[in-house]
């Protein structure tokens, strides 16, 4: 796609390939294009090495560790990024908590956290959803009950990502059952090593542990980690979801994968011709690619009007068009690779032997069968559109 791109813009993208180019380890670089899974240490590693050079967080502001980078710069360092095969930072801190606690937390509690998030010394994973409040998120049923300078938390979160890896949690738990569904929710930061916390494995559709069930059992969790006023945590949470709604629309990564699917289709032959001279197939690449551009088009007219100062419906429509561009390029990669994805092996996500990633693929394809759902499904998201855009 042809963006007006000025000298200074390009200028600037030269200089980000040019830091990629010098500091993205080799190894890691495989690692992402092939669809493996980095370790724990690894994801960590390259948080810090980014810190080091202050490119973890662009989109913070300067007085908190940001670049000072303009919305295109941002968007240009995130496509090359993606372009690069670089690995994401850890976006649970950087790109979800750490906006909330810049709106709403206290002073003593931004010194404290944000320079720990930028680099990577805690490992945040998220508690919102529970077996009985997916999408309805205002249904969730965890307590926190006051007990002095204490809260103790009793219930459960489920389809925690990484949990396992994690030290701590941003959590949303009921501090009162008076007036609607939405009052009564506080939002806490809780320390994963305390007592009474167990975590589960939850094996996904592609065989990996990626997902847990969090257990909380008479768990104590300071006043002082409360983040904003008591049974304020929903107008938080909303603030939150917007950055990741946005955020899960993945634009730089899908215009890697749709130069990547195509490169792949000239590579397979289909009847002794190679799949990129098939029309059909081909024009339905086309098809995800206009729906890319336009995407991309929508994604920096928001950001150029300031939306994603106060994200609103418009996180919605990217997260719908975002993730289904995902899985309609998975699908692609799918077919195009033929029997050469059948083996699906669950070992090729940690550890991929062909030069392709084709073993890889199956595994891939299952795995984002999720990202409709999570977030918010985009059914939700379709009503929440019809309410506020179309006031429906």
């Amino acid at each position: 796609m042809d963006l007006d791109y000025t000298a200074a813009d390009e200028a600037f993208r030269d200089e980000a390939r040019q830091f990629l180019r010098e500091h993205l380890p080799a190894h890691l670089q495989h690692k992402i294009l092939t669809r493996q899974r980095l370790t724990r240490d690894e994801a960590i590693g390259w948080q810090r090495l980014l810190n080091q050079h202050g490119r973890v967080a662009p989109g913070w502001p300067v007085q908190y560790g940001g670049t000072g980078w303009s919305p295109l710069q941002r968007h240009i360092w995130a496509e090359e990024c993606a372009q690069a095969g670089a690995p994401p930072v850890l976006g649970f801190g950087v790109n979800l908590l750490a906006p909330v606690l810049m709106h709403f937390a206290s002073e003593e509690q931004k010194r404290h956290y944000l320079p720990r998030i930028l680099n990577a010394d805690d490992w945040w994973c998220q508690g919102y959803s529970e077996p009985g409040a997916g999408s309805d998120l205002a249904s969730l049923k965890t307590r926190a009950v006051r007990d002095g300078d204490h809260y103790v938390v009793n219930g459960q979160k489920t389809w925690t990502t990484l949990a396992q890896h994690a030290n701590m949690m941003f959590c949303l738990v009921r501090t009162s059952t008076e007036g609607n569904r939405q009052s009564g929710i506080s939002f806490l930061l809780i320390d994963m090593t305390t007592p009474g916390i167990t975590v589960r494995p939850i094996i996904t559709l592609d065989g990996a542990h990626e997902v847990n069930d969090v257990f909380f059992d008479d768990v104590r969790v300071p006043v002082t980690n409360r983040v904003g006023e008591e049974n304020q945590g929903w107008t938080y949470a909303k603030f939150l979801l917007g950055h990741e709604r946005t955020g899960i629309a993945a634009i730089g990564h899908s215009k890697r994968e749709i130069a990547r699917l195509k490169r792949f289709a000239g590579e397979r032959r289909v009847n002794g011709k190679p799949l990129d001279e098939d029309p059909v197939f081909m024009r339905r690449v086309a098809d995800v690619e206009m729906e890319l551009m336009a995407l991309e088009i929508t994604a920096l007219s928001l950001v150029a009007e300031g939306a994603s100062q106060k994200i609103g419906a418009e996180a919605s429509i990217l997260k719908i068009t975002g993730t289904e561009i995902s899985q309609a390029i998975s699908e692609l990669f799918l077919e195009a690779a033929g029997p050469a994805a059948l083996p699906w092996r669950t070992e090729a996500s940690d550890t991929s032997a062909d030069d392709d990633g084709a073993a890889a693929l199956a595994a891939h394809y299952f795995n984002l069968r999720k990202i409709t759902i999570f977030g918010g499904s985009n059914e939700i998201q379709k009503n929440v559109i019809a309410k506020m855009i179309l006031g429906l």
